[in-house]
């Protein structure tokens, strides 16, 4: 297995594949069990009603092949953190969450005080594993990577958006939290030319690329909208990391882009 494709990441306790499935942009449910096939890291919610079947049947199968992150639509207060996590456990048949995600820190989501215990009373009950939370605040999210009971965090990196580079890498060494990138196409902005742009256009699979070349970067997120792009996306990752050339074109697009 290549050690791009492929990550023995410590908090997880064993070796992932470095994509990982979003059904939040019309897969259809043959799509996301073609997807589990592969995929391992699975970013789901109760409205991913094509990726639910699919996802309830793969953990039937094989529960520890998966690495499944869920959480509430808002976070703010600790009965909405319980309520999400007992629903996603009773929806997907299982007994445990790998992670619960607060959604937005900041904005969908607060980490008071009480909400971390909270966060904290569902792990020690065994109901959740590790404890993570998607954000775009970067300086704050560098400051929960060096100190804060997260495990993981889940933040906006790409091309046209690398700050994560400055902001939060940096602050990693200390406690090593789980690091999935998300946006990787800038919600598809990467994809088409800005305005008198002359040069080539990346694909949606050089954005994964960009992501995963990164040493820092643990899962990047793709959220195919059909079992096509889904093919597509996978096959360019069998290309390995860009290339210093390439790194230099997408850099250079993503600044373009970001405008």
């Amino acid at each position: 297995m290549s050690d791009f494709t492929h990550r023995d990441v410590e908090r997880f306790g064993r070796r992932v594949f470095r994509l990982g499935l979003s059904g939040s942009f019309g897969l259809d449910e043959a799509g996301c069990r073609e997807a589990l096939e592969r995929l391992q890291y699975v970013f789901w919610s109760p409205r991913m009603r094509a990726l639910t079947p699919a996802l309830r049947d793969a953990l039937a199968l094989d529960r520890e092949r998966y690495f499944v992150s869920a959480g509430p639509l808002f976070g703010y207060f600790p009965g909405a953190v319980r309520r999400a996590t007992e629903k996603a456990l009773r929806t997907l048949g299982i007994d445990r969450l790998d992670v619960f995600q607060l959604y937005w820190l900041g904005k969908m989501s607060a980490f008071t005080g009480a909400v971390q215990e909270e966060m904290v009373k569902l792990r020690e009950e065994g109901k959740i594993r590790l404890l993570g939370a998607s954000i775009h605040d970067r300086p704050r999210a560098g400051k929960l990577a060096e100190d804060s009971i997260l495990d993981l965090l889940m933040i906006r990196y790409n091309a046209a958006h690398p700050g994560a580079e400055q902001d939060v890498f940096p602050h990693l060494s200390h406690r090593h939290p789980v690091v999935v990138a998300y946006t990787a196409t800038a919600w598809r902005k990467l994809l088409r030319p800005p305005t008198g742009w002359k040069g080539t256009v990346p694909t949606a699979g050089d954005c994964y690329r960009f992501c995963l070349s990164s040493p820092h970067v643990d899962v990047a997120l793709t959220g195919p909208r059909s079992t096509a792009e889904l093919r597509e996306n996978l096959a360019a990752l069998d290309k390995g990391p860009l290339s210093r050339q390439e790194m230099e074109d997408i850099r250079a697009f993503g600044s373009a882009v970001r405008g």
